[in-house]
């Protein structure tokens, strides 16, 4: 079985990843990384540098769970991208990372967020990145 986890290198990101390593540890799963971007633009601060996505892989492997690294470019935007790679691997779950917004900013949630939890076929899970936590793994 296989969750999906949407990463982008930022605190969010990493609280996703960390989350999804307890789920996986849990349930057996195996995580399938998305870093995704559209393609549209010459820099892309969601999609993770190669320093980045070894970082990840070197997180991963010493967590001990099994996982693959997917990094697409496919003129989609990053939520249609997670939930095209969900439904292909028929993924038991979605894990996303929240940003902690103001409070004017609470009334929209951010759109490739909304969009996976909204049209997701199957369970997602929301984490919000802590507010000062000092994590093992840098981007």
């Amino acid at each position: 079985m296989v969750a999906v986890v949407g990463y982008i290198p930022t605190p969010e990101g990493r609280a996703a990843i960390e989350r999804a390593v307890v789920e996986a540890r849990d349930r057996g799963l195996t995580l399938l990384i998305v870093n995704a971007t559209r393609g549209d633009a010459p820099v892309d601060p969601r999609f993770a540098s190669s320093s980045q996505m070894s970082s990840l892989d070197d997180f991963l492997t010493e967590s001990g769970v099994r996982h693959e690294l997917v990094q697409l470019v496919e003129g989609l935007d990053p939520a249609e991208q997670v939930l095209h790679v969900a439904n292909e691997r028929q993924a038991e779950l979605i894990v996303i990372g929240l940003r902690r917004r103001t409070p004017v900013g609470k009334l929209i949630m951010g759109s490739v967020a909304q969009k996976i939890l909204l049209e997701a076929n199957c369970p997602v899970l929301a984490v919000k990145a802590a507010e000062s936590h000092h994590h093992g793994w840098r981007r």
